[in-house]
């Protein structure tokens, strides 16, 4: 028999200072950078820095996304060894959305062992769309990816890592949409969005520049950066 939950975390009261555990979602078009990022910090999360909250980093990859050569070209801007690097890079390919679901159940038991800084999905919506189709079904696949979504909440607190979410977009069906800027808004809905600590949208500037967006935070205001895409990886723009 099958279970979709994954370990459960502690039951105690914990200290708030050492609970903050973030599960940041970024939603976005094709080609906005979403899979950039999510290469970027797979190489950061890896850098020893002050707090020593540096470790390993599970990619669950439903688009074949992820290019280790990227990964190399990015460790060498921060003078790490690429081979080190994509070691400590534990990546699993999924092919539908209870292949999702059950490599995420796998999850803890790779981290009981091991210190991990970082847990990626990119992207969490896509299997969802292509195996749950039309408004017949679409109760069904609500109801399966906020279980996807708790299952990684409970890792991030059970294991104190970080999770990071792309999300794609859809355009707004309704009539509501000849009155907005921009009729696109992200997958899942309400379910996403109660799930995340924090909610970013990406969006394209000029050449290889985009804008990221604070549209939700419990401690950042709403605001906007500017940043570029090259060679190696998410740069500051130039000017």
């Amino acid at each position: 028999m099958r279970s979709d939950s994954v370990g459960e975390p502690p039951t105690s009261f914990a200290d708030p200072a050492s609970s903050s555990v973030d599960t940041i979602t970024l939603a976005g078009e094709f080609r906005c950078g979403k899979t950039q990022l999510s290469h970027t910090l797979c190489v950061t999360a890896q850098i020893p820095n002050q707090t020593n909250a540096q470790g390993k980093v599970v990619f669950i990859d439903t688009e074949n996304t992820f290019r280790p050569e990227r990964i190399a070209q990015i460790a060498h801007r921060f003078e790490l060894e690429p081979d080190d690097v994509l070691q400590n890079i534990m990546v699993a390919r999924a092919y539908t959305s209870d292949h999702q679901l059950d490599l995420l159940n796998q999850v803890p038991g790779l981290m009981a062992s091991d210190r991990f800084a970082l847990l990626i999905v990119d992207s969490s919506t896509a299997l969802f769309r292509v195996d749950y189709v039309g408004r017949g079904e679409l109760a069904e696949r609500q109801q399966r990816l906020s279980k996807f979504m708790s299952n990684l909440m409970k890792v991030a607190e059970q294991f104190n890592v970080a999770i990071w979410v792309t999300n794609q977009m859809t355009a707004t069906p309704d009539g509501a949409a000849m009155f907005v800027t921009d009729p696109k808004k992200p997958i899942g809905g309400n379910i996403m969005a109660h799930a995340s600590t924090t909610r970013l949208y990406l969006r394209k500037g000029r050449a290889e520049q985009r804008i990221c967006k604070i549209v939700d935070s419990p401690e950042l205001p709403e605001m906007e950066a500017t940043f570029e895409i090259n060679e190696k990886g998410v740069t500051d723009p130039k000017d």
